[in-house]
């Protein structure tokens, strides 16, 4: 079935929230890392410009610039409402009102959208589909990240995440994901047996990070080879 830009929501997050979701330390920073599913983040573009060594893997990044940027223009108001009639399942600290998040998601968007061309032309912005196989060797990336993707939307099933992240720990030494729950912020069945699988031939830890927004997605999963 052919990928639709119509049926996706982009919302963009920052680097400041990636190093805080995935507890990203300077030292990680300088390693080779993969964003699976970052769609239009200005992680890449942040990290990149300090220096860094990121490639982000999403459907999306076979369309134009202008194909994404009218999407977002078409969803932004859409989830702003959503957000409004659900605000009560958010913590407002770190973000303190629906127009901040507003702004903030749209300049990590805009910071995306400028530095799409360019990116892509650089193979920094790759477009993937998980499990699919990624045209990379064994151990290329230290680390992969996956922000709001695996593991939250539990409809994908459990077959789709065991392939999608065995071929993550194929290219990556260790993968993190963020958060590990669902769309409502409950933990869920998928979670327990996703992590039980890879537990009998990976070390899995569960982590606390210094990042909560949706109440009660503040742990992190974490799976790296070696025991």
């Amino acid at each position: 079935m052919a990928f639709k830009l119509s049926g996706v929501v982009p919302w963009g997050r920052n680097l400041r929230e990636y190093r805080d979701m995935f507890r990203l330390t300077e030292d990680d920073l300088q390693k080779r890392i993969a964003g699976f599913g970052d769609g239009p983040a200005s992680f890449n573009r942040e990290l990149t410009e300090h220096g860094g060594s990121v490639i982000s893997f999403d459907p999306i990044y076979q369309f134009t610039k202008e194909d994404i940027e009218k999407r977002i223009g078409e969803v932004r108001v859409e989830v702003m409402e959503q957000m409004w009639q659900n605000k009560d399942n958010y913590v407002w600290t770190r973000i303190k009102s629906l127009d901040e998040l507003e702004n903030l998601r749209m300049s990590a968007m805009n910071r995306f959208l400028e530095d799409y061309g360019k990116g892509r032309a650089e193979g920094r912005y790759v477009y993937h589909e998980l499990p699919d196989k990624l045209p990379f060797e064994d151990d290329h990336f230290d680390i992969g990240l996956s922000s709001h993707f695996l593991l939250m939307y539990t409809a994908l099933g459990y077959d789709f995440h065991i392939k999608a992240m065995a071929e993550m720990l194929r290219v990556c030494k260790q993968i993190r994901i963020f958060p590990i729950v669902d769309l409502d912020a409950n933990k869920t069945e998928l979670v327990d047996s996703v992590i039980g699988h890879f537990r009998e031939n990976y070390r899995v830890d569960i982590v606390d990070t210094d990042y909560e927004f949706q109440k009660g997605d503040n742990k992190m999963l974490m799976v790296g080879k070696g025991r």
